[in-house]
């Protein structure tokens, strides 16, 4: 069964650039700083919505993904952090890319509300970016709700099943 994934193809444009800042995300050739992810979101026509999770990942616009995800606006990419704890400034350094940057990051934490690290909180700050971590389930929610409300808001949310 052929699986559908959102962003697959950014991902692949951007890993295919080298860099040595990050081994999970690699900057794109081009200007990406005139790129705006977030324009024109009173527009709801293509936003993304999560549907669904479950121990495996997300349904977001009715598409499963599987693992972790990160959302913007109108845009879900698979995210490579399986456990909490390889959630790092390296695993979320796509923020340094985006202008203009999300005013919250909602991080989906798995099953449960977990501790963030001071060097991602701090991460985080330095991009001008507020965090609220959660459990994924009400992530989901929190992020479905502020992205219809127009807000400039991300998530990065890992499976209910991660640990």
């Amino acid at each position: 069964m052929a699986r559908n994934i959102i962003g697959t193809p950014l991902l692949r444009l951007l890993s295919r650039t080298s860099s040595s800042s990050s081994p999970y995300l690699r900057r794109a050739y081009g200007n990406y700083e005139e790129y705006d992810v977030f324009a024109g979101t009173a527009d709801t026509t293509h936003m993304i919505r999560i549907n669904g999770y479950d121990e495996n990942g997300f349904i977001a616009n009715g598409v499963n993904i599987e693992g972790g995800v990160i959302c913007l606006s109108k845009l879900a990419l698979t995210w490579i952090p399986k456990t909490f704890d390889e959630i790092t400034p390296d695993s979320l350094s796509i923020f340094q890319l985006l202008r203009p940057a999300p005013e919250i990051l909602v991080l989906g934490c798995g099953r449960r509300i977990q501790r963030v690290s001071k060097e991602l909180r701090d991460f985080l700050r330095s991009n001008g970016i507020k965090l609220e971590a959660i459990d994924s389930a009400n992530a989901a929610s929190t992020f479905n709700i502020l992205n219809e409300e127009g807000r400039q808001v991300a998530a990065a949310m890992l499976p209910q099943g991660a640990t």
